[in-house]
């Protein structure tokens, strides 16, 4: 009986870990846009220079995800985490140590490596080292590491590049990395590599309808909101004339919210999948569409953001969790697929909102990403009508 017990205290240690590595992944991908300005600086660059960074990041992912699985397909999984770990914790140090502008483009190209490996078998890892009946419930823990970035990780970085310089941000957050690295070492199993696939597997996965059509899902979905989310900051000191203060309490509470779209995942995900994420979806495209009539309004924007951030974490967990569901046979190809589909919606969606604000109007942001979340609900309605198996877990 307690053999049992600790065996199950180990394995939520195993989960709990992977989420904190989720937190310091997704930390070190945001944390540079409290830092542009700082960096800009250091290098005697315009602002607006330095954020080419953050594209190439995106990028990096989109484009290498796929790749890099499958070329590391075979390859045992803590081995690989440790691997993945180690370039994380290198690149970091060039961004320390970083001379000029284009070695630390260098070093975040590392780092957006080791995050496209990372975010391709990550899922999956969690549901394999979680508590038997627990793969919900690990997945949810994954995606609150996510949420505690936006929350935390970023803010506490800005702190410390304030006051100790950015290079120090970088520093800790190689220190934290190497750290978790060596728990996870000592904890995890080994893990050989499961249902990874392979280059045949894309080609196979692309014939199942059902999947193709919630990859074709996540990227109207991801569009239509980073169509808004990127200039949410512009968008409320330019057209709301509000605060900048008031702006960072809009982004502390969407992330906030993100914890709480996980928890609501986790209780409801399994009893009502389909309505769950169709309304999640109905929610970010109401939202985005009344951004503009509650800009003005700061309790109203306040629970606006709370609610689109808590129903966009639930997006993020559905889509996760059907993919794992259609893609038993190749579970971590489907996965690298989902994240660089979903980089490609965080490009689109910037984009987008970029020509928006040059061509028509920021106030316009909001309707333009409302207008594709339309699109993004029939769709998802449209598949859930003619694939039923998309309407379960």
């Amino acid at each position: 009986m307690s053999t049992t017990t600790v065996s199950r205290k180990t394995a939520w240690l195993r989960v709990v870990l992977l989420a904190i590595a989720a937190f310091v992944f997704n930390t070190t991908e945001f944390v540079p846009v409290g830092l542009l300005s700082d960096i800009a600086a250091s290098f005697s660059m315009k602002t607006a220079e330095v954020g080419v960074m953050l594209t190439i990041y995106a990028w990096v992912v989109a484009l290498m995800s796929l790749p890099l699985m499958l070329a590391t397909r075979q390859v045992e999984r803590r081995l690989l985490l440790s691997a993945i770990f180690l370039l994380f914790i290198a690149s970091h140090l060039l961004s320390v140590f970083a001379w000029s502008f284009s070695s630390l483009v260098i070093s975040r190209i590392g780092i957006a490596l080791a995050h496209a490996i990372f975010w391709s078998i990550t899922a999956s890892l969690a549901i394999r080292v979680a508590p038997a009946g627990k793969k919900t419930q690990a997945l949810s823990m994954l995606a609150t590491g996510t949420a505690l970035a936006m929350v935390l990780g970023v803010p506490i970085g800005r702190i410390i590049g304030q006051y100790l310089g950015w290079r120090i941000t970088f520093g800790a957050i190689a220190l934290s990395a190497l750290v978790l690295m060596l728990m996870l070492i000592r904890l995890l199993p080994k893990l050989p590599s499961e249902h990874s696939g392979s280059l045949s597997s894309v080609p196979m996965l692309f014939r199942r309808p059902p999947l193709v059509g919630l990859y074709l899902l996540t990227i109207l979905v991801v569009t239509a909101h980073y169509t808004a989310y990127s200039y949410i900051e512009p968008f409320m000191q330019v057209i709301a004339a509000q605060g900048k203060n008031f702006t960072t309490f809009l982004l502390l509470i969407f992330g906030s919210a993100g914890i709480l779209g996980s928890l609501i995942f986790s209780l409801l995900g399994n009893r009502f999948p389909s309505t769950l994420l169709l309304s999640a979806i109905g929610l970010i495209t109401v939202c985005m569409g009344l951004l503009l009539f509650s800009a003005t309004r700061p309790v109203t924007v306040s629970i606006l953001c709370i609610v689109w951030g808590m129903a966009m974490m639930i997006i993020g967990l559905a889509m996760q969790v059907r993919v794992l569901t259609l893609a038993p046979d190749a579970t971590d190809v489907a996965m690298s697929l989902l994240s660089g589909i979903y980089n490609i919606g965080i490009g689109a969606g910037a984009l987008l909102g970029n020509q928006v604000s040059l061509h028509l109007e920021m106030a316009d942001i909001g309707y333009i990403g409302a207008l594709i979340g339309v699109l993004g609900l029939a769709w998802c309605g449209f598949i859930f009508q003619r694939y039923p198996q998309l309407r379960r877990h």
